[in-house]
């Protein structure tokens, strides 16, 4: 008896060991959103098929233009709502001309924008957790807003497309748009809590290795920065959905509907998988 008893526990400890010893996790999704100004809008269509499919989001991030529907959506907003804001949006909205040293428009438009589209305007009081991604020219590195704080600022810095718009002070750091240090922002989503993370990435139409005025050129260097860190966001991330817009210009505001359903169309090809994750809790290791 004593013997067996003996066997037995030796058995069940290599069990523990080795790892059989598992329990069942239910997948925790988390959805980051990349820049691209007027094509954000495929973002839309990208969170109503969330929305009409049922798919819970349990954290949001957002860069540039990525960040203000990010941060609408987890303030509450519906889909149709953001839609309604995007299909009357105009440039004007989110900038006025203020040439300077240091960039050729203010972002403060932005401010009444938000003002009227958000439903939140702090991070603790979002309804899904949210990050807002800026770069920080002062430190040389990506700063995360999340957890708490005002959310308008953020937004603006992360919006900063660097020769276009002003920079946006902080605390003595002068940040700029998100994407100059993490175009997708993948990675703040497993800090978290994200066990699978999806990936919208807005490809950017394509420049003349020639550029022939000032935005060509800054917008080439951002096409050559982002292909060069697209590795990084790749490793963080179990799905990539990215809508066809390459066609689609950076102020094309009036392409909304397109954008939309540019969105609608590549979440949908990647329903199969997604829905594998909730089908399927995944097996860890028991601590």
């Amino acid at each position: 008896m004593a013997d067996g008893t003996l066997a037995w526990w030796s058995g069940a400890r290599r069990w523990i060991r080795t790892g059989a010893l598992t329990q069942r996790r239910e997948a925790r999704l988390g959805l980051a959103l990349g820049g691209g100004f007027a094509r954000g809008i495929a973002h839309v269509g990208v969170l109503r098929v969330f929305e009409q499919e049922r798919i819970p989001i349990h954290c949001i991030s957002g860069v540039s233009s990525g960040s203000i529907v990010a941060s609408a959506f987890a303030s509450g907003c519906s889909t149709s709502e953001i839609e309604q804001a995007a299909r009357s949006m105009r440039f004007s909205d989110v900038a006025r001309w203020a040439i300077g040293r240091r960039g050729l428009m203010g972002s403060d438009p932005m401010i009444r924008f938000l003002q009227r589209l958000l439903k939140a305007f702090e991070f603790q009081h979002m309804k899904i957790p949210l990050a807002v991604v800026a770069s920080d020219l002062t430190a040389g590195a990506p700063v995360v807003f999340r957890d708490k704080g005002d959310v308008v600022l953020p937004i603006r810095a992360s919006c900063a497309y660097p020769g276009l718009f002003h920079p946006v002070r902080y605390m003595n750091h002068c940040l700029v748009d998100g994407m100059v240090s993490m175009d997708v922002p993948a990675s703040p989503l497993r800090r978290m809590g994200a066990t699978h993370v999806v990936s919208v990435p807005l490809p950017m139409p394509s420049e003349t290795v020639d550029p022939q005025h000032m935005l060509s050129v800054v917008s080439r260097c951002f096409q050559i920065m982002t292909e060069r860190a697209e590795s990084e966001w790749r490793r963080n991330s179990n799905l990539v959905i990215q809508p066809d817009v390459k066609g689609i210009g950076w102020r094309s505001f009036e392409d909304a509907h397109h954008l939309i359903e540019a969105g609608e169309r590549a979440a949908r090809a990647a329903l199969p998988t997604i829905r594998k994750w909730f089908a399927e809790p995944e097996t860890v290791a028991a601590a």
